[in-house]
């Protein structure tokens, strides 16, 4: 995801090995957040530390977190949400920690990670290809980062590994960006950050107010804006590359959301200078030509929303942050076929979000987890949630009905359930709130 950033330096000049030291010895990295007096901004500012107990049964508030799918687990980890102090505060999620919701099941399990993720963060990118979780980009506590990590999720101790030594030209250090898997290729588009060293493709444009912000004696503000390049990550040559695009691009945005359909990544709407777009595109990821799309109406200008693709036909919109800072509740599915949006009614309508996350579900549903639900840039106190949404946008599979047929109708049915496959019988009791046996 991505935005325009007021970027507050740290008050201290710490280099990083020391403040990698601090943090081991620390057990956590829990960054402290604080509003700019005059915040027009849509990012994290970091200003100190505090610790916190994060002991729960599910996940804390928080936004600008990722959420990737894995079979029927979906992964969350990071974003920040509000510190228990009085005060405009933010906290920084524990980098050592993710959360897994089982889709089956409807339950939430905590796993601690090892390894040497480098610190927490909001606005990074992330995607699972093969049972491995992908970490790009983000905002933390020095800035922006480029750096690439992986988590195997079919391990039973989850440990985060850097990826080094990649070879080619890295994207420049960035957040709010998106992202499309193709090929066994990350395709990363846009974001927020700074201006990419040496010969890159495609358009970088300064936003002027990240230079007239309050910088430190220890620090240097360079200058942050918008992109629109894409770079591409092989995974198995641990090798990036830019692709040479034909058509016209999309105009440098951030804070956009993607979907992939077949071999076309999609990208809506996102904060470009002072605006929030309503643009559709797309580029074929085997010609790596773009193409606007112009259907005749459509969702109003966003950005932080969620583009989910939910069948081979259809793209599942929802929420967002539109140019008169509104968050939006509305949900929308883009037919691909039809090249026409038509508005989702849906249950969930008192329950505004930005900066959330969304992934696709077995059964048809879409998920939609955590995220702003007021105005994210107001001096009031941020509405962060831990509120899980579910959308139904597809009909439900025989097995799902009569799994919530035999869950409602308990006490006259379960006499008979041992008759059932264990598996069935196995997510039965987990959903009717027994014992807890995620990942077993």
């Amino acid at each position: 995801m991505a935005e325009m950033e007021e970027d507050i330096p740290d008050p201290l000049p710490v280099e990083e090995d020391e403040e990698l030291e601090r943090d081991e010895e620390e057990g956590e990295f829990d960054w402290v957040v604080d509003e700019a007096d005059e915040l027009d901004d849509e990012d994290v500012v970091v200003l100190d530390t505090e610790a916190e107990s994060f002991e729960l049964e599910q996940p804390a508030e928080r936004s600008g977190h990722i959420a990737a799918v894995d079979g029927h687990y979906m992964y969350v980890w990071g974003g920040y949400k509000n510190s228990q102090t009085t005060g405009f505060f933010d906290l920084y999620l524990p980098r050592n920690e993710i959360w897994i919701y089982n889709m089956e099941t409807e339950r939430w399990k905590k796993q601690m990670t090892a390894g040497n993720l480098h610190t927490s963060m909001s606005g990074s990118c992330g995607v699972c290809v093969d049972g491995v979780l992908y970490l790009f980009g983000g905002h933390h506590a020095r800035g922006n980062t480029d750096r690439v990590f992986r988590l195997p999720l079919r391990t039973p101790a989850l440990c985060w590994e850097e990826m080094k030594d990649l070879k080619g030209l890295a994207p420049s250090c960035k957040d709010k960006l998106g992202c499309w898997v193709h090929k066994n290729r990350l395709v990363f588009f846009g974001g927020y950050g700074y201006m990419a060293q040496g010969a890159h493709r495609g358009t970088f444009e300064y936003d002027e107010t990240s230079f007239m912000v309050w910088v430190n004696p220890w620090s240097y503000n360079p200058g942050r804006g918008w992109n629109n390049h894409i770079h591409i990550l092989d995974l198995e040559k641990s090798t990036w590359s830019q692709p040479v695009t034909k058509g016209n691009a999309p105009s440098p945005r951030a804070a956009h959301a993607c979907a992939k359909v077949g071999n076309r990544g999609y990208v809506f709407g996102g904060r470009y200078r002072d605006y929030r777009l309503n643009d559709m595109y797309y580029i074929d990821m085997d010609s790596w030509e773009w193409h606007e799309i112009v259907p005749q109406q459509g969702p109003v200008g966003r950005s932080w929303h969620s583009l989910t693709p939910v069948s081979p036909d259809h793209i599942f919109l929802f929420g967002g942050f539109t140019t008169s800072r509104e968050t939006l509740s509305d949900a929308w599915l883009y037919c691909v076929s039809k090249n026409e949006w038509q508005q989702f009614k849906h249950n969930h309508t008192e329950s505004p979000r930005l900066w959330h996350t969304a992934c696709s579900g077995p059964g048809g549903e879409v998920f939609v987890f955590g995220g702003c639900a007021n105005n994210l840039l107001s001096h009031q106190r941020a509405a962060h949630s831990k509120e899980l949404l579910v959308f139904t946008v597809q009909p439900k599979s025989l097995v799902r009905f009569c799994m919530e047929a035999a869950l409602q109708h308990r006490e006259l049915l379960s006499g008979s359930w041992d008759c059932l496959p264990k598996h069935l019988l196995h997510t039965l009791r987990q959903r009717m709130g027994g014992i807890n046996a995620l990942g077993s």
